[in-house]
């Protein structure tokens, strides 16, 4: 008996159902299965496609005697599809594999590394031939300071043995006692943090802070933010270079070598891929 289609794919014949149940049931397992393979699925007891947007991708023909299920791929279309789902992997692949070029920034011990007086930096100019003259001065904006006698000068750039070596051959000519002691009294360290953090911004630390406490100082990282990539742009001897640090082993627990941050620094928080 010939089965007539009332839909876009043929139901399964009832007659067929109750003549030859055990064939039937047979077929309809196989179809099944198939059809899972296919990642299709079948409601209503009829073999159909749950995808929509894949309506000629096969017909089910059961008008056969043993319910031969006829498979009917569209070979191009199947091709496009998988092309696009192809191009579509690359691209997110793409978007979460950021390239950047990562430089070993040099990072000493805070205790050992010579710090270089910045605006914003307070020390204290001790003369002990006049002590009428000792006084703790505030760098200025402009990287100077303003001593008695000799006025306005640049403080901003050295190191404080410097800045006592500079002040003491300036006083040479002007003290009989050109002894001059200068002392770091606070120290003020402007970074800025951007990127997927709760709190982007402009930064101020007067004591020595780490990258990491930089970045928990900004709020740490948002839903998004990504703290196996966090990039840290430093100038170096005249030169901008980009580190990319790997902040997790901090949170799991493990022993890492400390980074602090120094003045000018950019912390920019990478996002995660997905």
């Amino acid at each position: 008996m010939k089965c007539q289609s009332r839909t876009r794919f043929d139901p399964i014949c009832s007659e067929r159902r109750t003549k030859r149940p055990r064939e039937t049931r047979r077929a309809e397992r196989a179809q099944i299965s198939l059809d899972k393979s296919l990642g299709l699925t079948s409601q209503f007891g009829q073999l159909h496609s749950a995808m929509s947007f894949l309506p000629s991708m096969y017909q089910v023909r059961a008008c056969s005697r043993f319910l031969t299920v006829d498979l009917r791929l569209r070979l191009p279309r199947v091709c496009n599809i998988l092309a696009t789902a192809g191009c579509l992997i690359l691209m997110l692949g793409f978007i979460g594999c950021e390239t950047t070029i990562s430089t070993k920034l040099p990072n000493a011990p805070v205790s050992q590394s010579p710090i270089v007086l910045s605006a914003g930096d307070v020390v204290k100019v001790t003369f002990p031939g006049q002590p009428d003259y000792t006084q703790s001065l505030k760098i200025g904006t402009d990287g100077r300071i303003n001593l008695p006698l000799v006025g306005e000068v640049t403080a901003a750039g050295n190191t404080v043995s410097q800045l006592q070596q500079k002040l003491a051959a300036i006083y040479r000519s002007q003290l009989s006692n050109s002894e001059v002691i200068v002392t770091l009294e606070s120290r003020v360290v402007m970074v800025v943090i951007a990127g997927a953090v709760q709190k982007p911004a402009k930064y101020t630390f007067d004591r020595p802070t780490t990258i990491f406490q930089a970045v928990m100082e900004a709020g740490g990282p948002d839903q998004y933010g990504n703290l196996a990539k966090v990039k840290l742009t430093r100038l170096v001897n005249g030169q901008q270079q980009t580190e990319v640090l790997d902040l997790r082993p901090i949170l799991q627990g493990q022993l890492t070598n400390a980074v602090y941050v120094q003045p000018g620094d950019v912390i920019v928080v990478g996002e995660k891929a997905f």
